[in-house]
């Protein structure tokens, strides 16, 4: 699904050294969402404008939660197994001019990830789920990345020092590029690459809604060891 990590060109005879890290997730949905119930309807990418995407739709058991202080539902999708779970971060409205997603990525950090997509005291409940089909592909230059985080030396001709790999001197990190492919449809996903808790309660009577009609975050999170295996915005499927 990762085409042209290196593109043409960008290895030839100077090139003495690669590392390459590859990862793929293929899930199929622990509830597939039935084709039947997809449809058109409209998407809004801010504020102002919107346009019609292709819609799934499912009603089932999921687990939900709201989080009061950052204004965000959080939906969890598991797979089947349930060893592995996608989770929808959507925001309750469009708070900004842009995308509706900045504050709620400025309040994100590993332990608020780890809070809000921790469901073990959440009962699963009733619920219809829109959810768009999206397909995701992105590159990313590393190296400003890895820079801000204080490795600089790497990647400068008279300062690198990669003399536990290489008795070669000059070794130095010319090019660090990240790619990524998520896609979401009604079969499954396909990747390569309690402050402030409010529980919905229990009412058997009741159909919740979750629409994500809006820009929203997610997250692929592998629930044994709870790492998170991907990581996103969908602000136009």
């Amino acid at each position: 699904k990762i085409r042209d990590l290196f593109p043409p060109g960008s290895v030839d005879c100077t090139t003495v050294l690669a590392l390459v890290n590859t990862i793929h997730f293929k899930g199929k949905w622990a509830m597939k969402f039935d084709e039947k119930n997809t449809r058109e309807m409209p998407f809004r990418l801010n504020k102002r404008e919107h346009r019609n995407v292709v819609m799934m739709c499912q009603t089932g058991k999921y687990k939900l939660s709201w989080r009061q202080e950052e204004q965000v539902t959080v939906l969890e999708l598991p797979y089947a197994g349930e060893e592995f779970s996608m989770f929808i971060l959507l925001p309750e409205n469009l708070c900004d001019e842009s995308t509706g997603l900045e504050q709620l990525e400025n309040a994100v950090t590993y332990e608020k990830l780890a809070e809000w997509t921790d469901m073990k005291n959440v009962y699963p409940q009733k619920t219809t789920v829109y959810l768009p089909r999206f397909r995701m592909e992105e590159s990313c230059d590393l190296i400003p990345v890895l820079q801000a985080l204080g490795m600089r030396n790497a990647f400068i001709l008279e300062q690198a020092n990669f003399s536990g790999l290489s008795r070669e001197p000059g070794l130095f990190i010319s090019k660090a590029v990240h790619k990524s492919f998520v896609e979401v449809n009604e079969e499954g996903t396909e990747a390569a690459a309690a402050t402030g808790v409010t529980k919905i309660m229990l009412c058997r009577c009741i159909t919740y809604s979750f629409r994500a009609d809006h820009p929203f975050l997610y997250l692929i999170k592998h629930n044994p060891s709870k790492n998170i295996l991907f990581f996103g915005r969908c602000c136009s499927p």
